[in-house]
């Protein structure tokens, strides 16, 4: 049995032994009633990915469907369990999934699964404080550094301890010990990760967020190809919208981090990331310029972001999952708003190395969301990446793409 479903049966033994504890506010009136007196988890997605790129021998069509089926339990004596399963399958074989070995066609990072997604046990006897065992989603402020990566159809899940406190005022802390990492290919990976957190909202809508994340990772990384890529992340974040007048609002990020070697990781991994930003929204429109620096440590190591959501930044063609060494430079714009009952939001990237003066490329994003029924969603998505400088080697180029999905989105309410 692998170790995460030992995990998961651990915590629901523990559940059951755990019911003479003290009451809770809101709890059930018993077990029974707190397994039953529960909600339904069910999310559907069909997904067809488009994908056109330089230097492969045919077009990439991919057909997927994931079913995310679960149960979330009420709370008896604080306790309270949930517990998801997750199936991806395919209705065509035209893309490399990254596992089929169809390297004619682009990568669509899609394969088959079927796997207990999520199995966790949350404890929230204690003062404004949840504790979580077991396999769970995490995602933490913008999911740059940590997130599930929610938009692949596998999900990047974690097993381990997790515990977040509000007792002061506008402050949430948040602390994980993980042992055991689900990447969004499948595969399972045994870590050693700490993470922390602190956010402090000093007006509603405006956060202060100062953080520390440790990763053992004690294996070759395909992105540095160092031995030993464990590294640590420690940095500081500011980031909202603050109000101007009754509808204009002033949005701005400012953020820092350094990373570095951490247990026996490679001497050799030091980086900054800088990100800053402003903008302005009013009423259903915004708009807004950021720069974002992956720094590199001389061309030798670029600032990874191997636990993050990285297909939200640096445009959604994702020719930039994992940094060159040579560092990036994306200076970006963005806008958005809301017509009618449909969301829609655009990007222009501009691709620059921190190192060695490489032009990239450049990438237009465009995205439309629109509400079809009760609980469906369609969406429609482009992305279009054009490569500026020619790499050596080869491998290193980043190639013209194009890629369109449509999706739906199903959540059971």
């Amino acid at each position: 049995m692998e170790r995460s479903t030992q995990l998961a049966a651990s915590s629901l033994a523990l559940f059951m032994l755990s019911v003479s504890a003290f009451a809770a506010d809101g709890d059930s009136a018993s077990l029974f009633e707190a397994a039953t007196d529960g909600k339904l988890l069910l999310n559907l997605r069909p997904r067809y990915e488009y994908v056109e790129q330089d230097g492969r021998q045919y077009d990439a069509n991919a057909l997927t469907v994931r079913t995310l089926l679960g149960w979330q339990t009420g709370t008896y004596r604080g306790f309270g369990a949930t517990a998801q399963v997750i199936d991806v399958g395919r209705a065509n074989d035209n893309y490399n999934d990254t596992k089929n070995g169809r390297t004619q066609f682009p990568v669509v990072a899609d394969p088959d699964n079927t796997d207990i997604n999520q199995v966790y046990l949350d404890y929230t006897g204690l003062s404004d404080t949840r504790l979580r065992l077991g396999k769970q989603s995490i995602k933490l402020d913008n999911v740059r550094f940590v997130g599930n990566v929610e938009f692949r159809q596998i999900m990047q899940v974690f097993t381990g301890i997790t515990v977040e406190n509000k007792s002061l005022p506008g402050t949430t802390l948040f602390g994980a010990h993980l042992e055991r990492l689900k990447n969004i290919f499948g595969d399972q990976k045994d870590v050693t990760i700490e993470l922390l957190n602190a956010a402090y909202q000093w007006s509603p809508g405006n956060n202060l967020v100062g953080y520390g994340y440790f990763h053992d990772q004690a294996v070759t990384a395909s992105a540095t190809g160092f031995a030993d890529s464990s590294n640590q992340i420690l940095g500081l974040r500011a980031d909202g919208a603050y109000p101007l007048n009754d509808k204009l609002k002033l949005l701005y990020t400012a953020e820092y981090a350094k990373q570095s070697d951490y247990a026996d990781g490679d001497p050799r991994i030091k980086a900054d990331y800088i990100r800053g930003g402003a903008g302005l929204s009013w009423a259903e429109f915004f708009a807004r310029v950021d720069y974002e620096v992956l720094g590199s440590n001389d061309g030798v190591y670029g600032f990874q972001t191997p636990l993050g959501t990285n297909h939200l930044f640096q445009g959604w063609a994702d020719q930039f999952l994992t940094t060159p060494p040579q560092g990036i430079r994306d200076t970006y714009l963005t806008v958005g708003g809301s017509i009618m009952k449909a969301k829609w939001l655009a990007e222009y990237h501009d691709f620059k190395s921190d190192f060695g003066s490489i032009n990239y490329g450049r990438e237009i994003d465009f995205g439309v969301t629109y509400p079809l029924t009760k609980g469906l969603v369609g969406k429609v998505e482009y992305a279009s990446f054009r490569e500026d400088d020619v790499l050596t080697p080869v491998a290193a180029r980043k190639r013209d793409t194009d890629k369109l999905w449509l999706t739906l989105v199903y959540n059971f309410e």
